[in-house]
C-alpha cells in the first residue's frame, strides 16, 4: 500500500451535500461525474447503477473525499456511530471555534460544542452532514 487514495461518502442530494462540504467545510472540489455501464454496474455489483460523483479535498491534502449520489438505486439510511464498519469521516481544521460558530448558524447539528481531548493535543467536535453521515472535526493544539 503507498497511500490513502479516497473516502467514498453515499449523499441523497449532490448541490446540498455540496453546499455543506465545499461552502461551509471550506473542501475544494473538481467536476461532477456522471458514472454508468457495464464498468461501474460491474465494479460495484449493482445492475443499471447511475451516480453522480465529485472529488473534494483539502488544501493541503492528497486524500480526497468523494461524493456519491445515486440516482438508481435510492441510497440507504447513514450508519450510527457504533455500528461495525466506517461511521466517520475526521478533517483537520485550523480554527474549529469559528467552524463550530459558522456551522451551527447554518443550522448544522453537532453532538456536543468543541472539546480539548484529555492530552491538551486537539480540539475536537462531531457534526453532521445533510444526510447524517458524521464528521469529526479536529484542531491540532501542539
Amino acid at each position: 500500500m503507498t497511500s490513502v487514495r479516497h473516502m467514498g461518502i453515499v449523499v441523497s442530494d449532490l448541490e446540498r451535500s455540496l453546499h455543506f462540504y465545499r461552502d461551509l467545510i471550506g473542501l475544494r472540489d473538481a467536476v461532477i461525474n456522471e458514472e454508468t455501464g457495464p464498468f461501474i454496474d460491474g465494479l460495484l455489483d449493482i445492475p443499471d447503477a447511475k451516480i453522480q460523483t465529485v472529488k473534494l479535498a483539502g488544501e493541503n491534502s492528497t486524500t480526497s473525499i468523494e461524493l456519491l449520489c445515486f440516482k438508481n438505486p435510492s441510497p440507504k439510511e447513514p450508519t450510527p456511530l457504533n455500528a461495525v464498519g466506517p461511521t466517520h469521516v475526521a478533517l483537520n481544521v485550523s480554527d474549529l471555534d469559528e467552524l463550530f460558530t459558522r456551522l451551527s448558524e447554518a443550522q448544522v447539528p453537532f453532538n456536543t460544542p468543541p472539546r480539548v481531548s484529555p492530552d491538551g493535543c486537539a480540539k475536537v467536535a462531531f457534526c453532521q452532514d445533510p444526510d447524517g453521515t458524521f464528521i469529526e472535526l479536529v484542531e491540532l493544539l501542539k
